[in-house]
C-alpha cells in the first residue's frame, strides 16, 4: 500500500501503526506467544529482509550475511553499515542505520524524556563536550529535566564526577557513563562567576524542549532574530506552533536578519524542517521546489518532491546557520533545501555531520529498525555532502557561554557579519581546531540520535 500524503502535523506513525494493529473485536483464539529464543531470532530474521528490501545499498549486502550471527537487530544494522559504498566517498558512508526496541521508541517519540538518548529509563537532561582537554562543559540542559530543575547551566564546568577529578579527554568511557547512563550522579560545578557547587542528579524522563531560546537584538540599526533549536523531534503540533510564535514575533519586531542556531540539532522529522524552511525562505519561492527524496530500485514508487508552501511575514535575502559536528540530517537538509533560493551562511567549529540520507521504522519483532532507505536532493539536484557542510567562518564553540550571549564566539562572529558585512580577517589562522578535541566530543556524541525520519508508514 502506497502512501502519498506527508503527515506533516500528526503525532508520529508509531501511533497509527498502533492503531492499525488493533486485535479484531471477536476473536476468540489469539495465536500462542512465541518463547523469547524464537521471537528474538524472528526479530533478527526480519530485520534482515527489511535490510535487503529497503536499504538504500541492499545489493552490497553479501549473500551469505547471516543474522542470527549478531545479538540483536540493532547489531545487525550496525553491521550493514559497511556495505554503504558511494561513488566518490568509498565504502561505509553510512553512520547511522540502528535499531531499537519498541517499547522505548514509542516513549521517546512521543517526546518524553531527551529524544536524542535512546533510553527508557531516563536520564540528567544534560550533556557536554570538551573546550579543552581538561576542561569539560555543560553544553545543553532541557529545561524541565533533573538538571534544568537544579539551575545549571550552559558553560558551567565540571571539575569532578563522583568525586573523580580525572576529568579529561583519556576518560571518556567513564564520562559517558556518569553522564549519560547513570541513575545517579554528583557533579561538581565551577559557574561563570568562579564559585563552586556540588549538585547530585537523578535520573528520570521529561518533556523535551526543542526551541531553547528565541531573543532579537537590535545592534548598530540592525534588528537581528536569533533562535536555537534543538531538535526536529517531538510533538510536531506542539513544535509547529514554537515556530510560529517564535516566527511572528520575529516579525512584529521587524527583524531584517536572522540566526537559526543547529549546532546540536542532530535532526528528526523532514515534515518539520520544511516547516521551518517555509518560514525561513523568501516569498518568491512559494509553491517552488524544495526537495526529493528517492529510493532505491525497488521503491520508486515512493520516490517523492515537496515543495515550498511559504509561511509567515518574513522575506530574508539571506539567513546565518550556527553550526557543529552535531549539526546533522534534518537539520542540514534544512541548510540545503534553502541554497538554491538565497545567500546561507555557516559558522561554527567544524564541518557538519554529513548525513544527506533518512529512514523510517520498520517493524522487527519487539523492535523498530531503521534502515538508512532514501537520499535527499535540493531543487538545484545536491545532495551528497557526506563530508558534512564547510562553515564559512571557523569560529570556536563558545561553551563558556549561556545560550544568547552575545559575546559567544559563534554568535558574536555571525553578528559581526550582519553589521560589518565580513567575518574577522585571516579566522582560519585564529582558529585551528584540535583533532584530539574534535575526536573527544564525537565520542560524548555518540549517545544522541542522528535522524532524518520520513513520517509515513511504508509496510
Amino acid at each position: 500500500m502506497k502512501y502519498k500524503l506527508r503527515l506533516i502535523i500528526s503525532l508520529f506513525i508509531l501511533f497509527v501503526w498502533a492503531g492499525s494493529c488493533k486485535k479484531p473485536k471477536n476473536n476468540p483464539t489469539p495465536p500462542p506467544p512465541q518463547d523469547s529464543t524464537t521471537a528474538a531470532s524472528t526479530a533478527k530474521d526480519s530485520a534482515l529482509i527489511d535490510a535487503r528490501d529497503f536499504y538504500l545499498w541492499y545489493k552490497l549486502i553479501p549473500s551469505n550475511f547471516d543474522a542470527q550471527s549478531y545479538n540483536d537487530p540493532n547489531d545487525i544494522m550496525v553491521a550493514i553499515r559497511a556495505y554503504s559504498n558511494e561513488p566518490g566517498f568509498g565504502s561505509g558512508v553510512d553512520k547511522w542505520s540502528f535499531g531499537v526496541l519498541k517499547k522505548d521508541w514509542n516513549q521517546l517519540s512521543g517526546g518524553i524524556g531527551n529524544l536524542n538518548n535512546i533510553s527508557s529509563n531516563g536520564d540528567f537532561g544534560m550533556s557536554v563536550f570538551f573546550r579543552a582537554s581538561n576542561d569539560l562543559r555543560v553544553k545543553l540542559v532541557e529545561r524541565l529535566s533533573p538538571a534544568g530543575l537544579q539551575g545549571i547551566q550552559r558553560g558551567w564546568r565540571i571539575t569532578k564526577i563522583n568525586g573523580n577529578a580525572n576529568i579529561n579527554t583519556n576518560n571518556q568511557d567513564f564520562i559517558v557513563n556518569a553522564v549519560f547512563y547513570s541513575a545517579t550522579s554528583t557533579f561538581t560545578f565551577i559557574k561563570p562567576d568562579g564559585t563552586s557547587v556540588d549538585i547530585t542528579l537523578n535520573a528520570t524522563t521529561y518533556p523535551q524542549q526543542t526551541v531553547y531560546l528565541d531573543s532579537v537584538y537590535t545592534i548598530n540599526s540592525k534588528k537581528i532574530g536569533y533562535m536555537v533549536m534543538n531538535s526536529f523531534l517531538g510533538d510536531t503540533a506542539t513544535i509547529d506552533n514554537d515556530l510560529k510564535n517564535v516566527m511572528d514575533n520575529f516579525a512584529t519586531k521587524n527583524v531584517t536578519d536572522i540566526i537559526i542556531d543547529l549546532r546540536y540539532n542532530s535532526g528528526g522529522y523532514v515534515s518539520l524542517q520544511q516547516r521551518l524552511a517555509d518560514y525561513l525562505a523568501p516569498n518568491s519561492t512559494n509553491g517552488a521546489l524544495m526537495m526529493k527524496e528517492t529510493f532505491n530500485d525497488k521503491h520508486q514508487d515512493y520516490n517523492t518532491t515537496l515543495h515550498f508552501t511559504k509561511a509567515g511575514l518574513l522575506n530574508p535575502n539571506h539567513v546565518f546557520f550556527i553550526v557543529s559536528q552535531s549539526t546533522a540530517s534534518a537539520s542540514e537538509l534544512l541548510i540545503n533545501n534553502l541554497k538554491p533560493y538565497m545567500t546561507v551562511k555557516l559558522i561554527g567549529p567544524e564541518n557538519t555531520d554529513g548525513k544527506p540520507v533518512g529512514f523510517f521504522p520498520l517493524s522487527a519483532g519487539d523492535w523498530y529498525v531503521f534502515p538508512v532507505s532514501f537520499r535527499s536532493t535540493n531543487s538545484a539536484n545536491a545532495g551528497s555532502y557526506f563530508n558534512g557542510f564547510t562553515p564559512d567562518a571557523i569560529v570556536p564553540d563558545g561553551l563558556d557561554k549561556n545560550w544568547g550571549d552575545t559575546s559567544e564566539s559563534c554568535l558574536a562572529e555571525t553578528i559581526k557579519y550582519i553589521t560589518t558585512g565580513t567575518f574577522t580577517p585571516q579566522r582560519m589562522e585564529l582558529y585551528k581546531p584540535d583533532p584530539s578535541i574534535i575526536a573527544a566530543n564525537k565520542v560524548l556524541d555518540k549517545t544522541f540520535f542522528k535522524g532524518m525520519i520520513d513520517a509515513r508508514a511504508m509496510k
